[in-house]
């Protein structure tokens, strides 16, 4: 069952499970704490709760080190020196001095300035600091428990369309370099490379989405051999899409010696024939079944005949440049049916 994440107009289910996190971090913090405005628990649950309960779980990690750091610097600064643009200037600079120093990152520095301002503005004795720590770790904890439970965030499904309309343009662009190709037209432009690169650049970053997603959260372990088979079509892809630059430069090349018989060499019917194992190779990945991979299986079939049938025609050439070309475009070709190949095998193995 996938999950609409856009409830409304402005509404996601990631506004709602911010709203929600506050609230009762503020109740918990109310109830059980006894402080009448514990602003630190629902302002700890805004910014934790993330896109994924692997980043929330991140960014509370940062908050409460931050604040610890922040809380104890305030005491420090505040014992001494009473609130004003001293206070701040000293409470500010030393605590991003001191987060720098032990190699925090951004977001733990900035919180760390944060928290020691807002203890030394609103009280810097003891008993008050140990409060907001407490409130702040309330905070994140129930921002972290929302978004684990209520909805677990799952990009799977985006990762699965990423990764199908990756093979997809794959294909395409290796049709589209067959045409130009084999109608001799001008050299093949870069537009539909560069296309093809931020494509996967787009899948990487789904699949990458999808494994934070599945990450801590409970509902969705059980995705966990069907991301592992995701990851190892991607590589394949991504393996592919090289191939396909590859082939696009030699392709390049040969232009520049005219016809040298590019009609007895089959080399466009192989390249067609393993751009249809691109394309069905996608749909093993999404949607895999008996039926799909024997499909697969006969497509690389034929696509193996056409290539051997070009390496018997190879004898017709006499350049040994363009026989160079061709022999790499050849080789190429081979090695995607290779990529595609291997998804017979690994996809038995994890179902």
């Amino acid at each position: 069952m996938k999950v609409r994440f856009q409830l409304g107009a402005g509404l996601s289910l990631q506004i709602l499970k911010t709203a929600l996190a506050s609230a009762i971090a503020w109740w918990l913090a109310v109830q059980f704490l006894h402080d009448e405005y514990p602003y630190f628990a629902p302002l700890a649950a805004i910014l934790t709760v993330q896109v994924t309960v692997a980043d929330s779980l991140e960014r509370a990690l940062q908050r409460i080190i931050g604040i610890v750091f922040g809380v104890a610097i305030s005491l420090i600064i505040g014992h001494w020196i009473n609130i004003g643009a001293l206070s701040i200037f000293l409470v500010i600079l030393i605590g991003m001095v001191i987060s720098n120093s032990f190699g925090l990152n951004y977001q733990i520095t900035s919180q760390v300035a944060v928290s020691s301002l807002l203890v030394l503005a609103f009280g810097h004795n003891q008993g008050y600091a140990f409060g907001r720590i407490i409130e702040t770790i309330v905070g994140c904890a129930v921002a972290v428990g929302i978004n684990a439970l209520m909805v677990p965030p799952n990009a799977i499904p985006k990762a699965e369309s990423a990764l199908q309309n990756l093979s997809k343009l794959s294909a395409e662009t290796l049709k589209k370099i067959t045409v130009m190709f084999e109608t001799a037209n001008d050299q093949i432009h870069n537009d539909i490379i560069e296309q093809l690169i931020n494509e996967t650049e787009k899948s990487l970053q789904a699949l990458r989405l999808a494994k934070l997603s599945q990450k801590y959260s409970p509902f969705l372990a059980k995705f966990g051999s069907r991301l592992e088979m995701l990851t190892i079509g991607m590589e394949q892809l991504e393996k592919i899409t090289v191939q396909i630059r590859g082939i696009r430069r030699s392709l390049n090349d040969l232009h520049a010696f005219g016809d040298f018989r590019r009609k007895e060499i089959k080399i466009c019917e192989a390249m067609e024939r393993t751009s249809e194992c691109i394309s069905q190779f996608g749909d093993c990945l999404v949607q895999f079944s008996a039926e799909n991979n024997e499909i697969l299986r006969n497509k690389i079939q034929q696509a193996q005949l056409f290539q051997l049938s070009c390496l018997n025609e190879l004898a017709l050439i006499n350049s040994p440049i363009v026989l160079r070309e061709i022999g790499a475009v050849l080789t190429d070709l081979n090695r995607i049916l290779q990529e595609v190949s291997l998804e017979l095998r690994g996809t038995r193995d994890l179902t």
